[in-house]
């Protein structure tokens, strides 16, 4: 029979708060007018109140696309850098994909999962060290029992980046869309000519 010493566990979820600066760190990171969240100072701490401290080494995987474990989970990246990598999860598995975004300090990530609860849509990589705040949807969603005000206001804000994020690739569609037309233009003019 094991010994409490010896039996292995998972550590406990450790709360940002027991991290006086991390935690001071991150209601300045959703409070600041550049992080676009709208939120006064009590409200930012009110947030970070329900947050975990999460950390990741040096090329850890933060968030693998498709995967539906722990997919339920937002993180406020508080020192770090990271990659985000989209259509790496193949058929075969093999690694791959195009890199969409390097992600530092006051970055979110993962908040599309944390309002859906559906698999990852990207894949996330450390490129250094990372230190985050993750919120939950089941803090979230006590949030929404104590503090209806603080976690409607974060989710428009969610909402509002989400929507942002969607114009933006919409623009970049139609980019694309136009240079596929023009390439083929041209494809088109060299077959005449042989």
């Amino acid at each position: 029979m094991n010994s409490p010493e010896t039996t292995t566990q998972p550590p406990r979820p450790r709360p940002l708060t027991d991290v006086p600066s991390l935690a001071a760190q991150a209601v300045e990171m959703l409070h600041s007018p550049q992080a676009l969240f709208g939120l006064s100072v009590d409200e930012a701490k009110a947030i970070v109140s329900h947050m975990r401290l999460v950390t990741y080494p040096k090329g850890g995987t933060i968030l693998l696309e498709g995967a539906s474990r722990d997919a339920n989970e937002m993180l406020l990246l508080l020192d770090g850098e990271v990659s985000v990598d989209a259509g790496t999860a193949g058929p075969s598995g093999a690694a791959g994909g195009v890199t969409i975004a390097s992600l530092g300090p006051g970055s979110v990530l993962g908040e599309v999962a944390l309002l859906d609860g559906r698999p990852r849509s990207a894949q996330c990589t450390a490129l250094s060290p990372v230190r985050a705040g993750g919120l939950s949807r089941r803090a979230l969603e006590q949030m929404l029992d104590s503090q209806p005000r603080v976690a409607a206001k974060l989710m428009i804000a969610l909402a509002q980046r989400i929507a942002e994020r969607l114009r933006a690739m919409g623009q970049q569609l139609q980019v694309y869309g136009q240079l596929t037309e023009s390439l083929q233009s041209e494809v088109d003019r060299l077959r005449v000519r042989r």
